[in-house]
């Protein structure tokens, strides 16, 4: 035809296409790789408002837990206040029981009495002591309730953020 041999026309044809197909290969992949990296920056963007906005509802839910616990932490100084001053008393029981050997009591009047160490009415250290004890253990019930309570919000809030019930 030209001269030229049908050999080496199809040696050209041959590497021609050979060309055509790894430039198309080479650009395939290369703009794979550029579509990738689009998509993995457009996740990361998400990635960082959803862990903004996790951040915010933490916070918010640590701060409701320390007002909480100040809020418990001014009672229980109000009660140990109230405790110390005697004014929280145990209340007796309601029908004292006398032992049955009870000495009968003598109307003479010559006699000196003792005098108590402290007022009738006045709560005894025991007591104190006791009040104390049961107004530590009620404070720390309502602060680990706070405490259980703030952990099952900030899990609501996360798992509701995190499964798209905005």
């Amino acid at each position: 035809m030209f001269g030229i041999p049908l050999p080496w026309v199809l040696v050209v044809l041959c590497i021609t296409l050979f060309g055509t197909y790894r430039g198309g290969y080479h650009f395939g992949w290369s703009d794979r790789d550029k579509e990738m990296q689009i998509e993995i920056a457009r996740k990361n963007e998400e990635s960082r408002q959803t862990e903004q906005k996790l951040n915010e509802q933490l916070n918010t839910t640590a701060s409701k837990l320390l007002e909480v616990n100040d809020v418990v932490n001014k009672k229980q100084s109000a009660l140990d206040a109230a405790i110390r001053a005697g004014r929280v008393r145990i209340s007796p029981p309601s029908c004292v029981q006398a032992p049955t050997s009870t000495p009968v009591a003598t109307t003479n009047s010559t006699e000196t009495r003792s005098q108590p160490d402290r007022e009738i009415d006045q709560p005894s250290d025991a007591e104190r002591a006791t009040l104390q004890a049961i107004a530590e253990i009620v404070a720390q019930g309502d602060k680990n309730t706070a405490q259980l309570n703030a952990c099952i919000d900030a899990y609501n809030d996360v798992r509701n953020l995190l499964n798209g019930n905005k």
